[in-house]
């Protein structure tokens, strides 16, 4: 018998093959797109990562409302991965969907400000206690605004950020450490100079190797997330936050912090609740319900830095925004989710789920003896194949298995379960229910008995 994680690996992966014939014959019109596509469509889907799934071929949704989704063939399911946080507060919230439909009669796009936009920059100061604000389409295009300002504003060029972060596709940050030396990323395609020429990278919770980088006194800024997200749920040790700060603040290095995963902690993001205090915040894909769009905010201090070399600067264009940037749809969008969805009431609800969903969890991985942990930030819940968290980026890379993964998504997927493809990340929203959280887990123990 061949073990690996615990598990049985044997008999996963013949369930594995079982669970591909069961997809296989449910889903005759996703097969059918999947071949259509391939006709037209680079690795015959819209973006080549959709490919990047479980599945045997590409599955097509049909609607997708609140907690759940349709696809093409009828199967429901309940959806926990709600579009990486991008959906995070569920499908097409009435709300944003209103306002969505509202708005589009009256305008899209204009380059010009829409009334929204005051409120919309109220509301973000409130909630997250930075002053002033700008917008973007995406996350990857906020921190890649957030690092121009910070470059211009500190005159440094160089980038710091930690081992197996995660800040969307800006090239920058594609610069991991392998066997303590600082490598770009294999994987990286088309890139044609040397990242490591103006990025560093340490391990987070490192405070020695984090003061290291910064001591030269040439860092522009740390571009960070609260914890690490995309590799593996990584949390910071405590006091971790606190060091570094000081640290950043001691070298002269602005500190950005991406929220866009770590929103799940709270109205103001991990970085609010923990109280910590950076100089520049992203935020990007739950903000707007789904609509595609992003902010990113300065603290006053760092504001007045930015508008200086702004007007210091030769007159022309910056490299900062784009012409959809802040369009009147997505500000509608922002104005709608922010008010009357993305609500303390919303969060405490699905605390109260994932906190649920986390205990179960750990229920069933005790009850069978797996060597597993279960790791929550607010609404987020991850489990992975280590008997305690990983305490930075090269320890959780270190115990992803996307072949584990895939047949344990697949698993639930054919059981109407859908969790996030990419390592084991579980997000609530304010419509998912405790009996889809007692399915999940339910689902959960099925599959550790089918394999141990």
């Amino acid at each position: 018998m061949t073990t690996r994680h615990g598990i049985n690996w044997d008999k996963a992966q013949q369930l594995h093959q079982r669970e591909r014939e069961l997809f296989v014959g449910c889903r005759p019109l996703s097969r059918d797109y999947s071949a259509q596509a391939s006709e037209h469509l680079l690795f015959g889907v819209p973006l080549h990562w959709m490919d990047d799934w479980s599945t045997p071929f590409t599955l097509y949704v049909k609607s997708a409302r609140g907690a759940r989704f349709e696809d093409v063939d009828g199967n429901r399911y309940v959806d926990f991965c709600l579009g990486d946080t991008g959906a995070m507060f569920g499908h097409s919230p009435e709300p944003v969907a209103r306002a969505v439909a509202e708005q589009a009669a009256r305008g899209i796009t204009a380059m010009l400000p829409s009334e929204d936009a005051v409120w919309v920059s109220r509301e973000l100061a409130r909630r997250f206690g930075l002053p002033y604000w700008q917008f973007a389409m995406t996350a990857t295009d906020a921190n890649r605004f957030a690092l121009r300002w910070a470059r211009a504003a500190t005159r440094r060029k160089v980038l710091l950020v930690f081992n197996g972060c995660y800040h969307g596709t800006i090239d920058d940050v594609f610069v991991d450490l392998v066997d303590g030396q600082p490598v770009q990323r294999a994987s990286l395609l088309g890139q044609v100079y040397d990242l490591k020429q103006f990025t560093r990278v340490v391990e987070f919770n490192d405070l020695a190797a984090l003061e290291a980088a910064l001591k030269t006194e040439d860092v522009a800024c740390l571009l960070a997330e609260p914890a690490l997200t995309n590799i593996g749920m990584v949390l910071p040790e405590p006091g971790f936050w606190k060091a570094a700060q000081a640290l950043c603040k001691r070298y002269g290095t602005l500190l950005i912090m991406d929220e866009t995963h770590t929103i799940s902690t709270g109205m103001g993001g991990y970085t609010r609740t923990h109280g910590l205090q950076p100089d520049m915040l992203v935020v990007g894909k739950p903000v707007g319900g789904g609509v595609p769009c992003a902010v990113y905010g300065f603290s006053a201090e760092m504001a007045e830095r930015a508008q200086q070399a702004k007007r210091e600067a030769v007159p022309g264009h910056s490299g900062i925004g784009t012409t959809l940037t802040a369009n009147m749809l997505a500000m509608a969008a922002m104005r709608a989710n922010l008010a009357e969805v993305m609500t303390e009431e919303a969060y405490q609800y699905m605390f109260g789920l994932a906190e649920s969903l986390a205990e179960g969890l750990r229920g069933v991985i005790a009850r069978h003896g797996l060597p597993w942990c279960v790791t929550q930030v607010g609404a987020r819940t991850e489990f992975q194949f280590t008997p305690a968290p990983p305490k930075n980026g090269s320890e959780a890379d270190a115990i992803l298995d996307s072949d584990m993964e895939h047949i344990i998504h697949l698993f639930l997927l054919n059981r109407g379960l859908l969790i996030t493809p990419f390592h084991n990340m579980i997000l609530v929203c304010p419509d998912t229910k405790q009996a889809d959280v007692d399915q999940l887990v339910s689902a959960f123990d099925e599959f550790v008995r089918e394999v141990i």
